[in-house]
């Protein structure tokens, strides 16, 4: 192995993004002699405050309501592993996948994507908040653990990445994006992040919704071929096994099947395509990763149906009231008043009205320590 490739996944495909043709970082640094750029970076963000604060982020429940539902750090977690899973049978660099599965959701706020459009009311005439958006300023200037530049100094496609992964980049909402050339596709390895991001959310949302007893497991064998399928096959093989080990089978022939249509369609993709180098990506019409059309339709089937009976359902609606509530009850306290923000926070200087200043505070707070704050501000019986 040359020393250009140190580091690199073995048997990358002719057209894998090669840490040796990295852009490199915005702040100069001497690389790693055993570890690639892209290694280096998901070690960063592993490391970064704003990673381990999604252990007590909501994605669907509120961490307090369980013990073993998914928080927005174990999410983070499921979209790595089936994306090394696609990365390797594409012939990817697992390496680049895991630095954008691991930091996609480094700009989530507290109480899920409430909090985002909460923040995005509070920010409508300061340019909006989106978490894309707000993962990239956290990497690029909010954590502070080096000495040496802000934010994490990653790789410039890791940060194209975090800038493109959702699709096709609008720079007159995300001014800052036009740094990452948005007339053109991003890498393989990025293009997967969106579509892997949703089958992990799909099928955990799915395992929750049933544990928590707000989904009803035969209506949505019904309702959901996608999942309604694989559970009549598990009912059928191991039918007298407990229910959680019936459903877990019947699990993961959902994301079988989605994941396996994803590398099959790909597949055909690039081939069909001609697709040979990273620069054939780049700058073709449009994203190569997807599903076919009968497994992309199956998908929309089973999204429309959580977000009826999931998302809308009245106990989480609940918490989402009061989540609002708390939010916007922040914001404005912190606006009328900035000398409740933490000296450290007002002390920033970054040419950023306060309002700015105000939501990159409340976007990094967990749930636990919003629901804390607001208690501290607002209940006279509390210790501040």
């Amino acid at each position: 192995m040359s020393a250009d490739h140190v580091g690199d996944p073995p048997g990358l495909a002719t057209y894998a993004q090669r840490s040796a043709d990295s852009r490199g970082r915005k702040h100069d640094e001497t690389e790693h002699r055993y570890r690639s750029v892209f290694q280096r970076d998901r070690d960063r963000i592993i490391h970064s405050r704003a990673f381990r604060r999604l252990e007590y982020k909501t994605q669907v429940f509120v961490n307090h309501e369980g013990d073993h539902y998914r928080t927005r750090l174990t999410h983070s977690l499921e979209v790595s592993q089936i994306g090394r899973t696609v990365a390797r049978a594409l012939g990817l660099n697992e390496d680049l996948v895991e630095s954008l599965a691991l930091s996609h959701d480094l700009g989530h706020t507290p109480f899920g994507h409430l909090g985002e459009e909460v923040l995005n009311e509070r920010l409508a005439d300061y340019g909006g908040f989106n978490h894309n958006r707000q993962t990239l300023r956290i990497v690029e200037l909010l954590e502070d653990r080096y000495a040496d530049f802000p934010g994490l100094n990653l790789a410039w496609e890791v940060r194209e990445g975090i800038a493109k992964h959702s699709g096709p980049i609008d720079v007159n909402l995300a001014p800052e994006f036009a740094a990452y050339e948005p007339e053109r596709q991003p890498p393989l390895e990025a293009q997967m992040i969106d579509l892997v991001d949703e089958i992990a959310y799909n099928h955990h949302d799915v395992d929750d919704g049933l544990e928590s007893g707000l989904l009803e497991l035969d209506a949505l064998v019904e309702a959901v071929p996608l999942f309604g399928d694989p559970m009549r096959r598990a009912r059928e093989r191991i039918g007298g096994a407990p229910t959680r080990q019936v459903r877990t089978e019947a699990l993961r022939g959902m994301i079988n099947r989605l994941v396996s249509d994803l590398i099959a369609t790909t597949e055909s993709r690039i081939r069909d395509r001609a697709v040979e180098t990273t620069d054939d990506v780049r700058a073709a019409e449009e994203m190569l990763v997807g599903l076919s059309e009968d497994v992309a339709c199956a998908n929309r089937q089973l999204k429309s149906y959580l977000h009826l009976k999931l998302y809308r359902h009245h106990r989480i609606e609940r918490m989402k009231d009061k989540a609002r509530r708390i939010l916007h009850a922040l914001f404005e306290r912190y606006q009328d008043n900035p000398l409740l923000l933490p000296d450290e926070t007002r002390a920033r200087d970054d040419g950023e009205p306060l309002e700015r200043t105000i939501a990159d505070y409340i976007a990094g707070m967990t749930d636990r320590y919003a629901t804390e704050e607001y208690s501290k501000l607002f209940d006279p019986s509390v210790r501040v």
